[in-house]
Order: structure tokens, then sequence, then C-alpha cells
């Protein structure tokens, strides 16, 4: 009786209006990820602390994002999705309000974790949501927009952080959540509907063993991902005590899950695995998800350091990206509907792979204008290939699944995020190593081009200062330059291995059923 009304029931609001709240949500959400990464020195300045400690100010709301996000189906079934994700806009606006509030490094920390408990919820829910509320033939335009929020937000996250941090002060990147959740708020309670299968369900139980192991796993984690570089790695006792604590407790995790799968007690169902096209979409999200974030923390980075670039115009680099995501989605719907989602996630990728390699041919003479093009194509190739391999990922679930999906899907497209950004972190280091091994060869007595440039600048200074000091500013100047170029050489082969990373996702493009292209031809 129950499932036979399950399937009477029927959206009865236009979806498209019910795209807004949902929107809104997720845009908060998303911009909250990386609106912080421009803030940091000035946040460290505030708290009194180093620019390594400011790092937990990111990684705080990450990792409490990601210990929550599991457990959104267990609370959707506990006090009902629509409270649930009513619950999440509250807990996020007042822990966005402490933020811009804290005057203390321990203050930061807690509202950025509350913050975060509260944004875990948000992600799955709206996009168990779209999937629910538009029919399949509409679901391609639905997915556009969905991923123009996620990608989007993200992207324009450090130049609204950095042009609100120099034109007001820090506090305000988090004060602009409060109009905007309150708005969302109203818009929710009014255009969002609560279908039979997400209300309250009765003598549900909390998973306590499966959130401790999963709490556990994460920290220890990000923990080993954040500090990992820094350390040199398994080179550090420490570090491979916590990588032991780390997998042994995500073991334990998945553990549990699989027992506890049969009685429906788990925080996730891990069977949702087995389905091909959920199992490859989400693989290639994950990639995806970590090549879109580490290249959104390091461009900016490498015009700051390299550049000398502000932090609002090393964020308003990123504009053209945002440019190209938002063409982008207005292609992908038109591009699914023509041609497919299996061929169109390939030309997203074939786009983003150019992206890249258009990136590992930039120098240090580049002006803003000259990484437009580059920033561009990146842009719409995450677009046309992450909407498509969304969209089929799920399209095979039932109504049912989606919210227990949306959770597993999120969680390691949260943890390939963090890994992509450790991962780029530490080949940027090692390549910029390396580089600057292989360069300070040349640069000896015997090589009359180091001589001569040697003597050239030395000459320059001995206008101001006597021989020797000439002499050695002259040295120092071919060192600071050399420091420069092989730093510049960690950043161009990263974004080479982008390219490498998508290349590598094609092949399993072909593996997918394609469900939009069965129903064209029918």
């Amino acid at each position: 009786m129950e499932d036979a009304l399950q399937q009477e029931w029927k959206f009865k609001i236009n979806p498209w209006i019910t795209m807004i709240p949902v929107m809104l949500s997720i845009f908060m959400f998303a911009l909250d990820e990386t609106i912080s990464n421009v803030a940091l020195p000035y946040m460290a300045g505030s708290f009194s602390i180093s620019h390594n400690e400011s790092t937990w100010i990111i990684t705080s709301y990450l990792v409490a994002s990601g210990v929550v996000i599991p457990t959104v189906d267990f609370f959707s079934r506990l006090i009902g999705r629509k409270q649930y994700y009513i619950l999440s806009i509250i807990i996020f606006t007042i822990a966005s309000i402490f933020c811009g509030l804290a005057n203390s490094m321990a203050m930061m920390l807690i509202a950025r974790i509350v913050q975060g408990i509260g944004g875990g919820g948000i992600m799955p829910i709206a996009q168990a949501i779209i999937f629910e509320i538009f029919p399949k033939e509409k679901l391609p335009q639905a997915m556009a927009v969905f991923g123009l929020g996620v990608i989007m937000a993200p992207i324009l996250g450090p130049s609204l952080g950095g042009w609100i941090t120099e034109n007001w002060s820090w506090p305000f990147i988090y004060f602009i959540n409060i109009p905007f959740g309150i708005l969302c708020l109203y818009l929710t309670q009014k255009y969002v509907e609560e279908p039979p299968y997400s209300k309250k369900q009765q003598n549900v139980r909390m998973d306590f063993s499966g959130f401790f192991c999963l709490a556990v796993w994460l920290l220890t984690l990000q923990i080993v991902l954040d500090k990992g570089n820094d350390a040199d790695w398994f080179g550090a006792p420490w570090i491979c005590k916590l990588f032991a604590v780390s997998t042994l407790s995500f073991l334990a995790f998945v553990y549990i899950q699989k027992k506890k799968a049969k009685t429906g007690d788990g925080l996730i169902n891990l069977s949702i695995l087995k389905n091909k096209n959920f199992l490859i979409g989400t693989g290639g999200q994950i990639v995806l998800m970590a090549v879109l974030m580490s290249s959104a923390a390091i461009l900016p980075s490498m015009l700051q350091r390299l550049l000398g670039y502000t932090s609002f115009l090393s964020g308003l680099s990123m504009l053209p990206r945002g440019l190209g995501c938002f063409i982008a989605s207005i292609l992908s719907g038109v591009l699914v509907v023509r041609l497919g989602i299996k061929p169109t996630a390939f030309i997203g990728l074939v786009v983003l792979a150019i992206g890249g390699l258009l990136f590992g041919q930039i120098n240090t003479n580049i002006a803003l204008a000259d990484i437009a093009l580059p920033n561009f194509v990146f842009g719409a190739g995450m677009v046309l290939s992450m909407v498509p391999l969304s969209n089929i990922s799920c399209a095979t679930l039932s109504n049912e699944e989606q919210t227990n999906a949306s959770g597993v899907q999120n969680l390691f497209k949260n943890v390939g995020a963090a890994i992509g950004t450790s991962i780029a972190t530490t080949m940027i280091s090692r390549f910029s190593q390396a580089h600057q091994m292989m360069m300070t060869k040349s640069l000896t007595d015997t090589n009359p081009v180091f001589t001569e440039r040697i003597q050239a600048i030395s000459s320059a200074f001995m206008t101001q200062v006597d021989p020797a000091t000439a002499m050695h500013m002259a040295q120092a100047q071919v060192y600071r330059l050399l420091n420069q170029q092989a730093a510049l050489w960690g950043y161009v082969e990263t974004f080479r291995y982008y390219a490498v990373a998508v290349v590598l996702i094609l092949p399993f493009i072909y593996f997918l059923n394609d469900t939009s292209r069965k129903k064209s031809e029918e």
C-alpha cells in the first residue's frame, strides 16, 4: 500500500521554482569551501598565528562536512528529510555569524566545525531533490544548472573573498551568508515538497560505531594530507602511525557498513557501488573534484608567490573560468540532448585536458589577461565533463536510493578534493626542488653564460656599492631568479599532470550505459 502511494505521488510545484532555494543553498555551501583561501593571511594576523596554522580554518570545515555527509540518509529518516534540510541551513547560517565574530583561533575553529556540520547536510539532499523533481527528459538541463552552482561557487570564492577582504574586512566573507541563509530558509519552507518516502520513519537507530570510525578516518586522513608534505610524508614516524590509524578506521567503517546493510541500520549503504554507472561516474567525479579544488587553490597561490599579485587580483584571475563554466552549462544541456551523455562527457574531458596543457605553457612574463584563455577552457571542460557524469551516475537509481547515493558520492568527492589538493601541493614542492637541482648544475664559473650574466649585473651594482658587495648582490639576484623559475616549473608540471589524470578517465566512459540515447532511439 505504501509503495503504491509513493508511485502515485507527484510533485505539485514547478521544479524550476523549487530549484531556486536548492541552488541558493548549494552555492552558499560550495562558496565557503574556497572563499577563505585568499583571506588566510589576514585572519592569521588577526589571531596571531602562522600561515600553516591558519589552514586549519579551511580544513576544519572540510572535515566536519565530510563526517556529516554520510549521515544524511540516517538523519533524513530520523526527523524527515525536509526538516533535516531546513535544520542544516539554520545551523550553517548561525555558524556563519559566529565565524565573522570570532576573535580567537579557538572560536574560529569551533564556528567553522559547526558551519561544516550544517553545510554537510545541504549538498547531498539538494542533489537528491533535483533528481526527484525533474522528469528524466528535463534532467540534463537541471543537472547543468546544478553543475554550474557546484563548480562555479568554488571558482568565484577566491575572487569574491579577495574583494570583500580588501574593501571591507575578512569577517564579511562569512556575514554575507546571513541574508542568503534567511532567504533560503523562507523559500525552502514554501517551495520544497517532501515526498512520502523521505518523511520521518519509526525505529531508526544511530550507527554509533560506524560514525566513530568515520570521524576518526576523516580526521586522521586530513591531518596526514595537511601536514604530510611538511613532515616529509612517510619519512616521519608520526605520519606513518597516523596513516595506519586512518587506514584501519576506514577498513573498520567499511566492514561495519557492509555488516549493517542487511538490517538497514548503517550510516550509508555501500551496496549502491554495485551499480556500474554509479561506480564509474563517482570514480570520475572524484578525479575531477581533485583537479577542480586543487587547481582553485594553487593558481591564486602561484600568482601571489611568483608575480606578486594581491589577494583580490589573484582571485580575479579565476573569473574567466567562471565564464567558461557558465557558457558550458548552456552547451551541456544542448549537447546531452543531441549527442547523448557519453559523447558530451568525452568532449568535456578532452577540453579539460587541453586546459591543463595550456596552463602547462605559462611563464613568469604573463599578464593577468594571458591566463584568461587557459582558465576559460579549463572551466568549460570541467562543466562539460562533471555535469554529464553526475547525471549518468544516478540515472539508473530509484528515487528512494537517491539520498543514500548522494551521500556516498559526496563523501568520496570530498575525500578526493582533499587528497587532490595535498598531492598537488606535494608535486609543486618536489618538482620545484628537482628543477632547482638541475638548474643549479649550470650555475658554475665554467659556464660562460652564467659568468657573463653575473658580471653584467655586478657592473650595474658597482655604481652604488663596492665590487665585493656588488658581486654578492648579483649572485643573490641570480639565485632569486633560479628559485622563481624552479617554482614556476613546479606549477607548470603539476598543471600538465592534471591533463594526464583527466585523460586516464576517458576509457571508462565507454563502459557507461547511456540511458539518454536509449530514450531518444525509442
